[in-house]
Parts: structure tokens; C-alpha cells; sequence
């Protein structure tokens, strides 16, 4: 009831119409048909006027759209005498305004949400034990806070409780609810469950990734596609054509109200308002499925992809290596343990996804890792360091064996990778890891395929026959092992068949990210929501989203063309039927009306999943629920950052 009281104060053009048709109505019914007529025009004649100022910025702008041929028909219905036509048109003109925020607020219903959910308080502990509550802006790194049963998170922090469980939806598109424990990231704008607990601040609330996320949604709202660009080429032509088919209908009947008849079915409604609708309605879909989309233009070089480049570790496998075996040098002197245990010990300065798996491996054996007093990290080759009193090398065979003399390099099977350690400057074992394909990789490049992503590549620092494994399980035709990052770069740049999705992880992969036509990053694995070099930012770690983006921009850019064309046919086949007097200036206006209104609602459509983000979410699923339960538990999990 109070959204209906406000409906006059937001659209008070539309309300004074409406009580004018009342009155225009009362009058003619009473048998004043004089008066209003009068009544009707004077109002219609002053609106024009009152639009007549928005017409001129329009054209200032070079947008000649609704304005220019709406005000003209107003005027036109008025000289001929049908003012019941012209008020019509006053009310298609006037309502238009009211249409599009309505359009618009559907379409924008996921980003409202996320505005909504935005964080906004923040209960502190202060020393003494008592809690404060304070607006979530003031919050700094270091904070300890509470979070209250189904109570917001503030900022970005690490849980100091035993365990808690989160809603995570509004920022992955994931409905089960996480289950953190003691030391595990949480997001600003996930929803504690139903126990209190305390976590410790590790950003603002502006540096948070749910401010990120917010920020990039909006700006992605604002920008404007190349289609929607288009779409306001496509007024321009249809304006003249419009007055061109208006003045010879005119000349060729010899009767003004043809005219007026032939503008008042001309409005170029759909081609302003329906492909910036759909664009929106997609925009706001993928961020309902935990896709961010950071501009419109992205959204349409989607729909468009021809060729999709993938990482291997951490986005086509698990990224969760495990340690399989040592294999100790021929000549080494150091049993499997001590090997093991400096290795770990010296990764514990990189950042690489597979020093993880060592820590993880070394501390599963309960061996005691080792301060170093100098280390170094070479990017994508290996770490040095010096652990106690030895020198360890890990990394590489070509940088491990430019450093140690000795060298042994092992044939490993198909799905294998090692890593190479050196000690004190002699060659000390291999380190043999495996990372297990993802369990819907395979399902998630044939749905590429079905949507007509023809070519697939992928992208490896790995060695070629660990990479080619992995590429015959996956389906994908072309593979490049053995990748520096320039290297990638160059691959991608290569590639003949565009636009070029590139799939990573946005921390080790940001700059062939940068290079692909559309970056994909899986930001779960580390990325931030505002990665620079992303077009893309995948916010749960799931490969399948991927796919479900493409089809998401083939459905938005289909749908978006679907409602222009549709209105340009429409209006086009109105214009020549009323041209030869057969649609009255009443009836004319009152179609308008329905096609500006079916083009909308079509355009709308584009907030529903479609049959091809179902089918690949369906597919991954299966894909999920057939694998083993063992399998699943042993391959879970993340790294913290990708090769």
C-alpha cells in the first residue's frame, strides 16, 4: 500500500496524465466533447513543449530516438484532431520513464541484493572483555570481532573460533552453507549460522572483498555494450525512415491525419530501453550464479568466445597436490625423511601451489621444519634457502640442475610431476606429487564445445608428459608445456580463431589473463574480486562456472538482439499498414504500447538461467555426484595460489 502512494510522487508526469484521460473521459462522456478535446490538447501540447527540452539534449548527444519522434506525433495528433491518440502517446511518452525503471529494477533485482547485504555494523571486543558496536567502516586489520547468529561479516578476517558455519551465497552462487574452522578466511558479506563467533579483522571494509565486489557489479551496470551502442545507431535511420514513410504516406493520400497516424506507431521504444535491460538482467544473472562480470562489453565478447585457453594446476586439477613418493638420488646420503623435511622447510618461503603440498606432506609425517636464514624465490622455477646449516634447492629439473651437480632427472608416468631438490650444492631426490583432473573438467569442455567453442588449449609450466595426461582426460586438442609466463602470453597472442577465453587462477596468471580477449579468473584460489587483469572473476571454485558465463553472454547477447529486432519489425510493419489508412491514430498508439512493452518483458528474460547454463550446471553436478566418495575426499580442497 505505501509503494502505491509513493507510485505519484516518483512519476508525477504519469499521474497528471492519467487524471487528465479521467477527466478528458467525464467530460466526453457528458456530451463536452468540446471541452475535451481542449482539455486534451493544451495538456498534450504542454508536455510536448516540457519534453521539447530533452529532445534538443538528445540530439545534442546524437541520441535521435523517443523524443524527437514522440513530441513530433503529439504535435501532429493535436493539428488533426485526434487528441485521444495524442494522449496516448502523452502517456507512452510519460510512462516510458516509469516502463525502463521498472525494467530496469527487475533486471538489477541481484545487484540491489548485494547493496542490500552490504555490511554495515561491527561489534568490536574491546581489552577489558566488553563488546562495542560500531559502523563496519571503522573496523582495522587487527580488530577482534564478533559475529552474532545470522548476523552479517563486517570485513574480510580469519575465524579465531573452533568452527562455524557461513552463508557464502551472495558471494559464491553457492545455497549449501561453509563450514570454516579455526584459522580459515571469511568473506565480508557471508551470514554467520546459528552460534556467535569471533573472528580477527585482516582488511577494512572498503579493501574488503565484498566492498570489491559491489563496486565492480555497479560499474558493470553502468557500462554500455557494443550492442547497446548499436542499438542507439539503429534510432538514427529508423527516425528518418519513420518520417520518411510519415511524409509520403501524407503526400500520396493527401490526408495530414495519415501522418500523424504513421509517427504514433513509430517509437523507437525497444532500441532504448530493451538491449540495456537484457544487458542488465545477464549482469545481474551471472552475479546471482557467483560470476562477476566487470563491464558489458565483457558480457558480449562472451557470447562470442571461439577459443578457450586453460591453466592445469589448481583450474583444470584440483590444485591440491599430493605427495606420492621419494625417490632419494642414487649416490644421495640423506634418507627419505630428512629429504622431505628440507625440501618442506625451504618452501615454506614460496608462494607456489606445490609448496603447500609439500608443508602438508612433511607435517603428515610429523617432521619438524627447519627456520631458514636466507631465501630466495625464482617465479615459476623454484626456492632457494638456507635451512640450518645446508643450502637447499627445490624446484624445476632445468633450475634445480643448473645449481647441483649430480643431476637425475626421472621418468615419471602420465599424471606425475616432480619435484627436484638439491643439498649443498649436490643433486638429493625427486619429490613425486600428483594432482587428479577436476571431476567435471571433462564435462565442462564439452559443454565449450556445444556452444560452438571450437579450439581449446592448454597452458603449462609442467612438463609436456604430465601436461599431455592431463589434456587427453580433459578433451583438449592443443597443449604448450613447459611455459614461462612470457611464453603464455605469446601463446595466447598467437591464436588464430577469436575471441580467446583464458582461464587461471588471476595471482600467477595476470598477465596472459591481461593478454587473453576475456580473463577468467578463479578467484577461490586466491584472486581478489578486483583483480586487475581479469575480465572475469569466478568467485567459487568450481571450473564449470566458466562454461555456465559463456552460456550466460550467448543468452543475454541473443535475447538483447531478439528484442531489437523484434521491435524494429514490429514498428516497421505498423508503420506501412498505417501508412495506407488502416490503422486509426487511437489503435495505432494503443499497439505501440504493447510492442514497447513485449520487447521489455522479452529483454527481461534474460534474468532466467536458460537451458544451456542448466544443462552445464546439470551436467556438473552428475559429474560431482559420480565420482567416488573416497576420490572426492582426497582430491578436495585449495591451494593457495596456481602455477
Amino acid at each position: 500500500m505505501t509503494r502505491l502512494i509513493q507510485l505519484p510522487l516518483r512519476f508525477p508526469l504519469v499521474a497528471a496524465t492519467l487524471v487528465v484521460i479521467v477527466c478528458v473521459a467525464v467530460l466526453a462522456a457528458s456530451g463536452q466533447s468540446a471541452a475535451a478535446q481542449w482539455a486534451a490538447n493544451i495538456y498534450s501540447l504542454a508536455v510536448a513543449v516540457y519534453r521539447a527540452g530533452s529532445m534538443v539534449k538528445g540530439l545534442l548527444h546524437g541520441r535521435w530516438g523517443i523524443d524527437l519522434l514522440a513530441v513530433t506525433a503529439i504535435c501532429s495528433t493535436v493539428t488533426v484532431g485526434e487528441y485521444v491518440a495524442a494522449l496516448i502517446v502523452v502517456l507512452m511518452l510519460t510512462g516510458g520513464e516509469a516502463l525502463e525503471q521498472f525494467a530496469q529494477g527487475r533486471a538489477s533485482k541481484e545487484l540491489r541484493a548485494l547493496l542490500d547485504r552490504s555490511p554495515r555494523t561491527a561489534h568490536r571486543e574491546l581489552p577489558g572483555g566488553e563488546v562495542e558496536e560500531l559502523p563496519a567502516g571503522r573496523v582495522g586489520p587487527g580488530d577482534i570481532l564478533l559475529v552474532r547468529p545470522a548476523e552479517i561479516v563486517p570485513v574480510d578476517g580469519t575465524l579465531v573460533s573452533d568452527v562455524g558455519t557461513f552463508d557464502e551465497s551472495a558471494l559464491t552462487g553457492e545455497s549449501l552453507p561453509a563450514e570454516r574452522v579455526e584459522g580459515d578466511l571469511l568473506l565480508s558479506g557471508s551470514i554467520n549460522g546459528a552460534d556467535a563467533v569471533r573472528m580477527k579483522a585482516t582488511a577494512t571494509a572498503a579493501d574488503s572483498q565484498y566492498s570489491q565486489i559491489v563496486a565492480l557489479v555497479q560499474e558493470a551496470a553502468a557500462s554500455r555494450a557494443p550492442t547497446v551502442r548499436l542499438a542507439d545507431k539503429y534510432a538514427v535511420p529508423f527516425t528518418l525512415v519513420a518520417f520518411l514513410l510519415a511524409g509520403a504516406a501524407w503526400l500520396a493520400s493527401q490526408e495530414p491525419a495519415r501522418f500523424a497516424e504513421v509517427l504514433v506507431v513509430a517509437t523507437p521504444c525497444p532500441l532504448l530501453i530493451a538491449a540495456p535491460v537484457a544487458f542488465l538482467a545477464g549482469t545481474s544473472r551471472a552475479a546471482h550464479a557467483g560470476i562477476i562480470i566487470k563491464n558489458a562489453g565483457t558480457l558480449e565478447q562472451l557470447s562470442r568466445v571461439k577459443t578457450a585457453v586453460f591453466d592445469k594446476t589448481g583450474t583444470l586439477t584440483q590444485g591440491n597436490p599430493v605427495l606420492t613418493g621419494v625417490q632419494v638420488a642414487t649416490n644421495g646420503e640423506l634418507p627419505e625423511g630428512t629429504l622431505l623435511q628440507l625440501a618442506a622447510s625451504a618452501e615454506q618461503y614460496s608462494t607456489h601451489v606445490l609448496a603447500s603440498s609439500v608443508i602438508a606432506a612433511a607435517r603428515a609425517r610429523e617432521l619438524v621444519l627447519v627456520p631458514a636464514t636466507a631465501a630466495s624465490e625464482h617465479a615459476t622455477n623454484g626456492v632457494t634457502a638456507t635451512c640450518g646449516p645446508h643450502r637447499v634447492v627445490v624446484g624445476k629439473p632445468a633450475y634445480v640442475s643448473s645449481l647441483v651437480s649430480g643431476f637425475e632427472r626421472n621418468a615419471l608416468p602420465g599424471g606425475q610431476l616432480g619435484i627436484y631438490v638439491g643439498v649443498d650444492g649436490r643433486f638429493a631426490g625427486t619429490l613425486i606429487m600428483s594432482d587428479p583432473l577436476r571431476v567435471n573438467a571433462k564435462e565442462t569442455l564439452a559443454e565449450l564445445r556445444r556452444m560452438g567453442v571450437a579450439e581449446t588449449m592448454l597452458l603449462t609450466g609442467d612438463s609436456a608428459t604430465t601436461a599431455q595426461h592431463i589434456a587427453v582426460e580433459a578433451g583438449i586438442n592443443n597443449v604448450l608445456a613447459d611455459c614461462l609466463p612470457a611464453d603464455k602470453v605469446a601463446a595466447v597472442a598467437s591464436l588464430p580463431a577469436r575471441p580467446v577465453m583464458m582461464v587461471g587462477d588471476g595471482v600467477n596468471d595476470a598477465p596472459v589473463l591481461a593478454a587473453a580477449d576475456v580473463g577468467i579468473a578463479m578467484g577461490a584460489k586466491g584472486a581478489t574480486a578486483a583483480s586487475e587483469s581479469a575480465d572475469v572473476v569466478i568467485m567459487v571454485d568450481d571450473l564449470s562456472k566458466s562454461a555456465v558465463a559463456v552460456a550466460i553472454g550467448q543468452r543475454t547477447l541473443r535475447i538483447a538482439r531478439t528484442s531489437i529486432w523484434t521491435g524494429i519489425l514490429l514498428s516497421l510493419g505498423l508503420m506501412v499498414t498505417a501508412s495506407f489508412g488502416l490503422i486509426p491514430a487511437v489503435a495505432g498508439a494503443l499497439l505501440q504500447e504493447l510492442v514497447d512493452l513485449a520487447t521489455i518483458l522479452n529483454a527481461l528474460r534474460a534474468l532466467g538461467p536458460g537451458r544451456a547454463a542448466a544443462s552445464v550446471r546439470s551436467a556438473a553436478v552428475h559429474a560431482v555426484n559420480t565420482v567416488p566418495v573416497q576420490h572426492r575426499v582426497q582430491s578436495g580442497g585449495r591451494g593457495p595460489g596456481l602455477e
